[in-house]
């Protein structure tokens, strides 16, 4: 960038920014909305809560005293609870459909609630009911995150539609421009639609699909031509912290988001900080979670997780086991040899879904591989059996893999194991796969499984390596049941 970027602050400049309606505007109006709906909720919550109450008070040994305040206590709650929403950003625009702030909102806010109306009970000289306060709860934080998850998926719907789209502009290299692209283009229902770019010197020799508007120092006047929402600042539009603040002033005045681009991906957002000094931002990263990713915890909750789905799951072995014998008197079991946790092999047990010599027929199937990379799929491979290609559409076969995680083998969530000879084609960073226990179910499962490609597929394990946690793996396994039941991508 130059020096000096030129004024911009004109009267005709203001007034285009003003006159075009915008999306900020748009969003705040389906927040009120939004806080309308929640304010609903808490009202039918709080009528339940207090029909329902006496139900809870009459386990405790003594009656609740006389709470002549108690038509108040309805409403005060309600009051406060929305009061807590609003003060810890359950209806930023910033923050809606986009990321976990929104339900941390939530859940903190209620958690507030719960320890003030707990604290005022105690502190009361008459008590009020037990029973409202807990049932009010219960039902109140989960209706809450449920109305909040049922709007965020109405909302990336309409995004990936075409609609409530968040009009774009990039500036930056071409090559950084084209980065953004790619990232954009996988997060389609983000709703981020770049509609043009400002690259130095106007280059526009890269087939990014993104028209390109003019110079950086030109960004200002594009957004306006353009109906921008949003200005994405990529690598190579600024040389210096000068320049940035300079752009920054450039687009004062024009009610849009300014979002900077760092030079990092893959990268969850709790690992993500921000820290000042002197007036510098610093971005700290924290360290890749591939430790904690086979630790004890995840460790014990496979363990138990894995004990009650076999139980209930049990009926459901046992009549697919029968069926397998029964259609050609074959074994039962399919044992591979798999490569799991830094580099160990040990044998993957699933229920069989191919012809007894499949592995002796694949050689002469590998020219019909229809998937780039280590990997081989076919979608109509001839080797699986009728009731096989059942099994396989609803994940059935690869219930035996419980025994497994149960002897510590895999996990419940992770990469998918793969054989040792597709392994010795690994890439050098792809061995961080091999940093965890391989998964019955992982990020490429709920992702587009078969549909994904090798490349698509190693991303989404090493960004799973690195940013591990419990919610991921709760997220991994409420979407697995989602994929299986509408059979995404399975063959």
């Amino acid at each position: 960038m130059t020096d000096q970027l030129p004024d911009h602050e004109t009267d005709a400049g203001t007034e285009a920014a003003t006159q075009r309606p915008r999306l900020n505007e748009r969003i705040r109006h389906m927040l009120v909305g939004v806080f309308l709906l929640d304010a609903g909720v808490l009202f039918v919550t709080s009528v339940l809560a207090w029909y329902w109450q006496g139900s809870i008070d009459k386990r405790w040994p003594e009656p609740p005293y006389p709470f002549h305040w108690a038509p108040v206590l309805g409403p005060g709650l309600i009051i406060t609870w929305l009061l807590m929403l609003v003060v810890l950003g359950a209806y930023r625009t910033r923050n809606y459909g986009t990321g976990f702030e929104e339900f941390r909102a939530i859940t903190v806010a209620s958690a507030i609630t719960f320890g003030l109306a707990c604290a005022g009970g105690f502190l009361s000289y008459y008590q009020p009911t037990r029973g409202y306060v807990l049932i009010f709860f219960a039902l109140g934080t989960p209706m809450l995150l449920l109305v909040r998850y049922v709007d965020r998926q109405t909302l990336h719907s309409a995004r990936k539609q075409g609609r409530l789209a968040i009009r774009t502009i990039a500036v930056g290299s071409p090559v950084a421009v084209a980065e953004l692209v790619e990232v954009l283009d996988r997060a389609p229902w983000m709703g981020y639609r770049l509609v043009g770019m400002c690259v130095p010197g106007a280059q526009d020799h890269l087939e990014t699909g993104v028209p390109v508007f003019g110079d950086i120092e030109d960004v200002r006047q594009v957004a306006i031509d353009q109906g921008a929402d949003a200005v994405i600042v990529a690598g190579g539009s600024y040389s210096s912290a000068a320049d940035l603040r300079r752009l920054g002033w450039a687009l004062q005045g024009l009610s849009m988001e300014m979002l900077v681009v760092p030079s990092l991906t893959d990268i969850a957002g709790p690992r993500v900080h921000m820290r000042h000094v002197a007036g510098l931002p610093f971005v700290q990263v924290e360290e890749p979670q591939s430790d904690r990713a086979g630790g004890w915890i995840k460790r014990a909750f496979d363990v138990s997780a894995a004990s009650v789905v076999v139980f209930l799951l049990s009926p459901l072995l046992i009549a697919t086991a029968l069926i397998i014998w029964v259609q050609d008197r074959g074994p039962v079991f399919y044992r591979q040899t798999r490569v799991g946790i830094r580099g160990t092999e040990f044998k993957m047990i699933k229920f069989r879904s191919m012809v007894v010599n499949a592995e002796a027929l694949r050689a002469e199937l590998e020219q019909h591989n229809e998937v780039d990379g280590v990997l081989f799929k076919m979608t109509n491979d001839p080797r699986i059996t009728a009731f096989g290609r059942f099994i396989r559409k609803y994940s059935i076969d690869e219930l035996p893999q419980l025994l497994n995680v149960l002897k510590g083998e895999m996990s419940l969530v992770g990469p998918r194991p793969l054989l040792p000879a597709d392994v010795e084609r690994y890439e050098k960073d792809t061995h961080r796969r091999m940093l965890v226990r391989p998964g019955m179910t992982g990020l490429g499962q709920v992702s587009g499984r078969s549909d994904l490609s090798w490349a698509e597929t190693v991303r989404l394990d090493l960004y799973y390596v690195d940013n591990w946690s419990m919610v991921i793996d709760l997220v991994i396994m409420v979407k697995t049941v989602k994929a299986v039941l509408v059979s995404e991508g399975a063959y």
